[in-house]
């Protein structure tokens, strides 16, 4: 939606495929417990705030409730062909030089002068052996999806601690099993969200860090105040992934969740730890991430490392491949919809650059750039590879005109991670 907008908003010509028969994708079906982690006042859209009667950290139904709103301000709806499914997108010309061809699950095929991917990176997920009742995050919504009363939730990111959370307030025997140590953050710091403390972000990249963790030590703790919780391998905030929850550790130190290594194996409704121990349960809930997937693009036409694409220009130009960009298949640490906002932006300039002159563009910033496979991303090094990028563009751009493109943003299915 953020690149439908901006993109119509600059008199391009864009398609929009939209597989279900809604905007807000995961939105509409995520586990009915989830908030952001991210405070409303910097988590909109580009120039549309979130509603001032929203708490400080909205709830899934008022997310899609603005996400909603945020189409019908902008008429994005009547511009987006709903129930249709990109099921190929083929490259015309060497790497997609001369376009590309779009296939649909209508029958269609169009011919497009540029394709935007903004699928996301939830939607094909991880999962294990188990033969008691099993199930993904993804498929999670409320109690009523668990059995019995036992219940081990796999993996600590955002939604494992919201699952389990979920499972302990509702008195369940509720354990999570954690592989890796972590450092585990509070929503807010002095009461106020980390991301709205102006004079920490003053600060020098360093000294952010530095400052932040020592404010989680007062306000968190050290790793061994909670029983079970395995020492994180590195302290440093920027070399783990972000988990924001207060009530996992509020819940460990009442004895309502039990913290399990890592999983073995299986043998029926038994799982095997990786210290030697055992345990029967009636539930696992898998909260073990996604696979970053493309099912109508053929995946030899990407350069993957880490099992994810790489990229150029802020994450958004593939490696190898001319008029394809991402939108969204980058997470920078903090709020998301301003990514989408701020890439789109970027990806206006791609286009009146190919209006102007026709630059085999993804070749020229892979040059200059080193190509980077991360959806999660510190914010500041994602900001200055797009800085950078703005930078490269603005050399480019003083070129004389030549004709110019028409645009596909496919949107199979829009997808937001969970801040």
């Amino acid at each position: 939606m953020a690149a439908l907008q901006v993109l119509t908003g600059r008199g391009f010509a864009v398609e929009c495929f939209e597989r279900t028969d809604r905007v807000g994708g995961h939105w509409h079906t995520d586990y009915d417990s989830l908030h952001l982690i991210t405070s409303r006042d910097v988590s909109g859209f580009a120039g549309f705030p979130m509603p001032a009667d929203y708490p400080v950290y909205p709830s899934r139904d008022q997310m899609r409730a603005y996400l909603e709103s945020f189409a019908r301000h902008h008429g994005l709806s009547e511009r987006i062909t709903f129930g249709t499914e990109v099921t190929a997108v083929r490259p015309n010309g060497r790497a997609g030089r001369d376009g590309w061809t779009v296939e649909t699950s209508d029958g269609s095929a169009g011919e497009y002068d540029v394709v935007l991917i903004a699928n996301g990176h939830l939607t094909e997920p991880f999962t294990g052996d188990f033969t008691g009742k099993q199930l993904h995050s993804s498929d999670y919504h409320n109690l009523g999806d668990i059995e019995g009363d036992r219940v081990l939730v796999v993996g600590a990111g955002n939604s494992g601690c919201d699952v389990v959370v979920d499972a302990a307030n509702a008195r369940l025997d509720a354990h999570i099993s954690i592989r890796r140590g972590q450092m585990f953050q509070p929503k807010a710091i002095f009461g106020k969200p980390r991301a709205e403390l102006r004079w920490l972000a003053r600060l020098p990249a360093f000294a952010q860090e530095r400052v932040t963790r020592a404010l989680i030590d007062v306000v968190v703790g050290r790793t061994s105040a909670y029983r079970g919780l395995p020492e994180p391998a590195t302290r440093n905030l920027d070399k783990q992934r972000p988990v924001v929850n207060n009530l996992l550790l509020y819940w460990i130190q009442h004895g309502r969740i039990t913290v399990q290594p890592g999983i073995e194996g299986f043998a029926g409704r038994t799982v095997h730890f990786t210290d030697g121990t055992q345990s029967d349960f009636d539930t696992i809930i898998w909260a073990t991430g996604f696979k970053v997937t493309f099912p109508f693009l053929a995946p030899e036409l990407l350069t993957w490392q880490d099992a994810t694409p790489l990229r150029v220009g802020g994450l958004t130009v593939p490696v190898g491949l001319e008029r394809l960009y991402f939108v969204g298949l980058a997470a920078p640490r903090g709020p998301q919809l301003p990514v989408y906002s701020a890439q789109s932006e970027l990806i206006a300039r791609y286009l009146e650059l190919l209006e102007r002159d026709d630059v085999a563009l993804s070749a020229y910033l892979t040059a200059r750039q080193t190509p980077d496979s991360r959806i999660d991303i510190v914010r500041r090094t994602w900001q200055a590879q797009m800085d950078r990028t703005h930078r490269e563009l603005g050399r480019l751009l003083r070129r004389a005109p030549m004709a110019g493109p028409k645009v596909l943003e496919q949107a199979i299915e829009p997808s937001l991670t969970r801040t």
